[in-house]
């Protein structure tokens, strides 16, 4: 997205494809309260107080498949790293569905480890759906997590919550997450509930 217009054009545009409101926050890497503002309150005229909130394109990254595995093995050699220092193994990578799932499909490969994917109650939310009614799954047709070693995998740490969320389901799952691994984090955080976060590129905040 080149400005704040055409941003609000994409969400409107993915809406109008029938997609939820968390799944938008997906596609365009930012927080549910910014896709609900965008929404309702987008098309109001200058001097509206937006959120303060990131929209990260890296569709010049996942559209290649070339460059999605360099930036896979850079984070590899990062996640390599975390688990050497705290001696700590892994069995199991857990990539969050969507985006999560091709980088943590190429970082498995490259640790020698078992793929799982994740679905977070993020992809079913929408504006007036209860948070107590919805539950992130694993999907059966990957690999079992269930008292594993595993790393998690996604694309961008936005607020934290679904990722929060995913280590919560591994300890339910009797598993231990040893590390979370992302190509950009925007809150400029060293953990997650305790799991080491490994992130490619950080945005720090002056204002």
């Amino acid at each position: 997205m080149k400005n704040i217009d055409s941003l609000i054009a994409k969400t409107a545009e993915l809406k109008a494809e029938g997609l939820v409101e968390g799944q938008i926050a997906e596609e365009l890497n930012i927080s549910r309260e910014t896709v609900t503002w965008l929404l309702t309150h987008g098309e109001k005229k200058a001097g509206v107080q937006g959120p303060k909130d990131v929209s990260v394109d890296w569709s010049t990254i996942g559209k290649s498949s070339i460059r999605l595995r360099h930036v896979s093995l850079a984070l590899t050699d990062m996640i390599e790293e975390c688990l050497e220092c705290a001696d700590a193994n892994v069995e199991v990578v857990v990539g969050i569905a969507l985006s999560g799932v091709p980088l943590a499909n190429m970082v498995a490969e490259e640790l020698g480890a078992e793929l799982a994917v994740y679905t977070p109650t993020k992809q079913k939310w929408s504006q007036g759906a209860g948070e107590t009614e919805l539950r992130g799954t694993f999907s059966s047709n990957f690999s079992d997590v269930c008292d594993a070693e595993c790393v998690v995998v996604d694309d961008v740490i936005t607020s934290g919550r679904t990722l929060e969320e995913a280590v919560e389901e591994l300890n339910e799952h009797g598993a231990s997450t040893n590390a979370i691994g992302v190509l950009l984090d925007k809150r400029g955080i060293d953990d997650i509930v305790g799991v080491p976060v490994c992130s490619l590129l950080q945005i720090i905040r002056v204002n």
